[in-house]
């Protein structure tokens, strides 16, 4: 099996770099006609701008081969033929044209700028790649699509040239080693497949998700793409008998309407048969039919008629003219029983939604046009790209803005509205806190609940298309690390670290100039008393900058308090008798800390608990009941690292604590407890039941509680129930 999968192989790989060599594919067009496509749109002083480019990278370009054999200068004019099919600008063919002479032939992006203007310089350096040593192909990579987003948000025509690069290299990929030529077929369709659907340039989205799955998958593709072959066959007849009865449906109530089949891509069908797990019978069961009118209104008429002459499918009607894409798509699907019981999936367009389905924002370039037509691709286009700005701006590292891309680029798109009646378009799975960062970043990072459809809800609360969603806020609101569990679009996950770094910071700041006190009080001085104009020479000791950065240190437990005060006493006074800075007042805690200052998993202290704390590396200041045995271990070997700690006269919040029972085996016990747990406005966490005997049963339960207090008082009602024999609090 294994002899005959490499032979294959090999077989596809010689057949795939012979079909890359050939004229045709690697060098498919001449300057001079494509100067008789350009004449059709663009005029002569435009012509002769790209024809000066031309030139120009020819020379630059001289003595330079690609793989297939051909002269280098053949791939920028298929580029530059690949944008005059879509109509492109004359700026963006001289841009197509020269493209690869800032990193092939080492001209600069300033000598690009004084022969041919700002913009194509412009456009030349967003599609070049960038010259830095990174320290992985992952880090390049990330590297790259950064610099590619912050020049698409300046000229969206970055985009569509790379687009169009990638589409020639990928049609000429078969000359590459094998480990390339896959590396760049998976690159292709996780990230310039998914731009180009995002974008609605269709055409391009469905060449390059083909040649990409033949380059990585050429066994898979090769038997799909014969079973497509065989099944075109057998479909032909009934598929122009249900073209004749549309048709003719259509011609009766007086429709100018064109139908059209519609075949399925390869890459199409693999992605069904491998994400909805059907074989490929049942896929190409599926009859495929466009039908394009002239008027928006006769959409909505041919539907009426295809609905009246094959029974629709529940359930499975869209209306994207109404509600379009997020890449400016618009169509109305629908799905119906047709004759012989076949399945026919219909989409209804007019014949400006067809251009705009196949080509997107390239459709017709209108960079200076107020034309509505089009406003719609170019605006969505454009608010896509400052959104990716956004997430570049607001995200950590390279590779974080990568994963935020990958997320933004494969939204299964959910529709809800605001109560002002707004739209608001979200990936699926999309919760509550997705939409009031869609809304705003201030509203995501300020809300405490939700209402759908009128119904309080919780944040978490997956939304589903057509419902109404009001957040409410509050402005002591702080976002909560939860969030990252159930938030799935890229701009809330992103927005929710963003605002947790800054939290995280100011709490660490906070807890760090509390520590640094408390140790400072023995030497009857404060933070705010110390010359720091003079201590500088401590703080490059501990490697920061200022002082701030050494609180923050000090808060997330990387340095001791007490070690820290010691230095900065010592220091520029030669006099100074060391005094015992490692006891002091205790550490209030104040309960609203929620990053900087945890609580211990082994004994869940809550508020009224005897509690010390110790720093923990990059965790902060972690709080356990004064007898917990961890402690009694830490005193042992480190105990300079316990601090007195209590608790703040005024504690809000709720603390875990954990409860250990014995109860009878009986139906309903369970529910029994949680009942009774609620009665005194508790909450539960977690239950585990474990069988101990017989006759009795081991729960162990999470609260939620208060205080001590509230504690006492729910374990006073839990003792009292017939079925519980003994009830202890978990204080490892």
């Amino acid at each position: 099996m294994k002899e005959a999968r490499a032979s294959f192989e090999s077989y596809a790989t010689s057949r795939l770099a012979e079909e890359a060599s050939c004229d045709r594919v690697a060098a498919p067009v001449t300057i001079d006609s494509l100067v008789e496509t350009l004449e059709v749109y663009l005029d002569e002083k435009q012509i002769g701008r790209v024809r000066a480019a031309y030139d120009y990278a020819a020379r630059a370009h001289e003595g330079q081969f690609r793989r297939t054999g051909h002269s280098y200068i053949t791939h920028p004019l298929a580029v530059a033929n690949i944008l005059a099919g879509m109509r492109m600008d004359h700026q963006s063919l001289m841009a197509a044209l020269l493209h690869d002479v800032i990193e092939d032939a080492e001209v600069g992006k300033k000598t690009l700028r004084r022969k041919f203007g700002a913009e194509v310089a412009e456009i030349v350096d967003g599609v070049s790649k960038l010259t830095t040593i990174f320290n992985s192909r992952a880090e390049a990579q990330a590297e790259n699509f950064q610099k590619m987003a912050i020049a698409m948000a300046k000229d969206l025509r970055v985009i569509l040239v790379k687009l169009a690069d990638r589409l020639h290299n990928m049609r000429t990929i078969g000359v590459m080693p094998i480990d390339k030529r896959r590396r760049i077929a998976r690159e292709t369709l996780e990230f310039y497949a998914p731009i180009a659907n995002r974008l609605g340039i269709h055409t391009i989205k469905v060449e390059i998700e083909d040649l990409g799955f033949k380059a990585l998958y050429p066994l898979r593709a090769d038997r799909i793409g014969r079973a497509v072959a065989n099944a075109r066959g057998n479909r032909k007849a009934l598929m122009e008998e249900i073209d004749q009865s549309i048709a003719t449906a259509l011609r009766r109530e007086g429709i100018d309407a064109q139908v059209v089949g519609r075949e399925k891509h390869l890459y199409s069908i693999y992605q069904k048969m491998k994400t909805q797990r059907k074989p490929f019978n049942e896929i190409m069961d599926v009859f495929g039919f466009r039908i394009v009118t002239d008027r928006v209104d006769a959409c909505y008429r041919v539907l009426g008629v295809v609905h009246n002459l094959y029974k629709p499918v529940a359930g499975r009607f869209k209306d994207y003219i109404a509600i379009p894409k997020a890449n400016g798509y618009q169509s109305l699907h629908t799905t119906l029983f047709g004759m012989h019981g076949v399945p026919i999936e219909v989409q209804i367009r007019t014949r400006q939604m067809n251009a705009t389905a196949d080509n997107g924002i390239a459709g017709h370039w209108l960079y200076k046009s107020d034309d509505s037509t089009y406003a719609g691709p170019q605006a969505r286009a454009r608010q896509w790209v400052s959104d990716l700005l956004d997430l570049q701006q607001r995200a950590g590292s390279s590779l974080e803005f990568i994963e935020s891309l990958k997320i933004n680029l494969f939204p299964d798109e959910v529709y809800v509205f605001s109560p002002r009646g707004e739209i608001y378009e979200l990936p699926r799975g999309a919760c509550a806190v997705d939409f009031a960062y869609a809304v705003h970043t201030d509203v995501g990072n300020t809300c405490v609940a939700c209402r759908i459809d009128r119904d309080l809800a919780p944040l978490s609360s997956q939304l589903q298309s057509g419902q109404t969603v009001e957040i409410i806020t509050s402005k002591e609101a702080r976002p909560n690390p939860d969030w990252l569990s159930f938030a799935v679009s890229s701009k809330a996950r992103t927005a929710v670290r963003h605002a947790l770094k800054s939290q995280k910071r100011s709490q660490s700041i906070a807890l760090g100039r509390r520590l640094l006190n408390r140790s400072l009080g023995n030497a009857n001085t404060s933070v705010k008393d110390l010359d720091f104009r003079r201590l500088r020479k401590v703080f490059k000791e501990f490697g920061v900058r200022r002082l701030n950065d050494l609180l923050e240190e000090i808060g997330m437990g990387n340095y001791m308090a007490y070690v820290v005060a010691q230095r900065l006493l010592a220091e520029g006074n030669p006099d100074y008798d060391a005094v015992s800075v490692e006891r002091g007042g205790p550490v209030a805690i104040r309960g609203s800390e929620g990053l900087v200052i945890s609580y211990g998993k082994c004994c869940y202290p809550v508020p009224g608990d005897p509690v010390v704390g110790h720093m923990s590396s990059g965790k902060g200041f972690v709080v356990h009941i004064e007898t917990c045995n961890n402690m009694t271990e830490i005193r042992r070997r480190t105990p300079n690292e316990i601090i007195p700690a209590r608790w703040s006269e005024s504690m809000q919040g709720e603390y875990v604590a954990a409860l250990r029972l014995e109860v009878e085996r009986q139906q309903g016990v369970i529910a029994e407890l949680a009942s009774t747990v609620n009665q005194e406005d508790a909450g539960i966490e977690h239950i585990k039941v474990d069988e101990r005997t017989s006759r009795l049963s081991s729960v162990l339960i999470e609260l939620l509680v208060r205080d001590r207090t509230h504690l006492a008082r729910v374990m006073r009602r839990l003792r009292v129930l017939p079925n519980t024999h003994n009830i202890s609090r978990i204080i490892k």
